[in-house]
């Protein structure tokens, strides 16, 4: 990271973009704490501001070369750390967390939940006429990285995790795509071509699949709005078709095979379904699969949603911990959390980030593995 970049980022940090309080708490001790202990007296905020600007600058000299690497040592020691830069580290969380790409909330309803206990859902019918998981009480497993990166990986594992609800090795969950839900994309024209590949032709049925599933009393579900998934390989084919300004279909005729007449319309799929691009459907379909399948969805504001993704109340954000050090000052006076280990000043970061899942109603999704048959 060059001069230009440091002094970038110092002018460029949002103080009020995250909350230290929400994002250390609990386990360990919260660097925002420490930092908050560090600067409460006697620094001004203002006086802050230009001391921190003062030591990112001095860096930024020494990467440039401008300054001898031995004056930043000299300059700065381990106690300077948690007054400088520990109020940072959360941001660069947060910051890297939500600028990793995520498709899932389109399509899945996401709650939250008051606790660790299983939570239950029931569809009440007939009345309408890549964090690895840890289980409870288990250590952390251990990984050397640094708390900017934390945050893809936790973006990543939600997106990954809730991809991994609807999809497996082989396309689309057997299980929750199959013939008794009525949710596997067949062709209504006769064709008879079942997990057509994605086309307009394809699209087509795959729409009239969704918007002819019914309700346990036989009442139609309304669909306002459906999401189109594909994996990367299809993003180029799912946009020709949703951006097209016009849509040119063949008609069948009682007296012509194959069709010679043709409709000219205006693309109403533009305004009626919404493009997502899941990147984690090949790296879970391992089958030949994982390139052609597609998937859709009701819009999940809708009361009943194919999928649910619920995060523990308060903790909706991955949260990232430091570890006590464990050394004491001769002396008396307290220890700093980025002083580091007595042996070696090491410091041992713990990212945290509470998630779950389940699929819920077939009738809101259908898919297609593309294969054609």
């Amino acid at each position: 990271m060059g001069r230009e970049n440091l002094l970038n980022l110092i002018e460029t940090l949002d103080q009020s973009d995250a909350s230290v309080q929400r994002i250390f708490g609990g386990e360990g001790s919260a660097v925002g704490a420490a930092v908050r202990r560090r600067t409460a007296n006697p620094l001004s905020k203002r006086q802050y501001e230009k001391k921190l600007y003062e030591a990112m600058k001095f860096v930024a000299d020494v990467y440039d070369g401008r300054r001898p690497q031995y004056q930043l040592r000299e300059a700065l020691g381990t106690a300077d750390f948690p007054l400088l830069f520990g109020d940072i580290i959360d941001r660069q969380l947060l910051a890297n967390y939500r600028e990793t790409p995520q498709t899932f909330r389109n399509y899945c309803k996401v709650a939250t939940v008051p606790d660790f206990r299983q939570v239950k859902r029931f569809a009440i019918n007939y009345a309408e006429g890549r964090l690895p998981q840890v289980p409870q009480q288990s250590e952390y497993p251990e990984r050397k990285d640094v708390p900017a990166r934390l945050g893809r990986g936790a973006r990543r594992t939600e997106e990954f995790f809730a991809t991994s609800l609807f999809v497996d090795a082989n396309g689309p969950i057997a299980g929750f795509y199959n013939t008794a839900n009525k949710n596997r994309v067949h062709t209504e024209n006769g064709a008879s071509v079942n997990n057509p590949p994605l086309s307009i032709q394809g699209l087509q049925d795959a729409m009239l699949v969704l918007m002819s599933m019914v309700d346990f009393d036989g009442e139609p579900i309304v669909i306002d709005a459906v999401h189109l998934v594909v994996p990367p390989g299809q993003e180029i084919i799912a946009n020709n078709i949703l951006n097209a300004t016009e849509l040119w279909i063949n008609l069948a005729t009682a007296t012509t095979t194959p069709p010679q007449q043709q409709l000219h319309t205006q693309n109403w799929m533009r305004n009626k379904v919404r493009l997502s691009t899941n990147y984690y459907i090949p790296r879970i379909a391992s089958s030949a699969n994982g390139s052609t399948s597609w998937f859709l969805f009701a819009d999940p504001g809708t009361s009943r949603p194919a999928i649910e993704v619920g995060f523990l109340r308060g903790h909706e954000e991955p949260e990232i911990f430091a570890k006590d050090p464990n050394a004491m000052r001769i002396g008396g006076g307290a220890t700093a959390v980025l002083d580091g280990d007595f042996d070696t000043d090491s410091i041992q970061y713990k990212i945290r980030h509470v998630l779950g899942g389940t699929l819920m109603d077939p009738r809101a999704t259908v898919a297609s593995n593309g294969s054609g048959s």
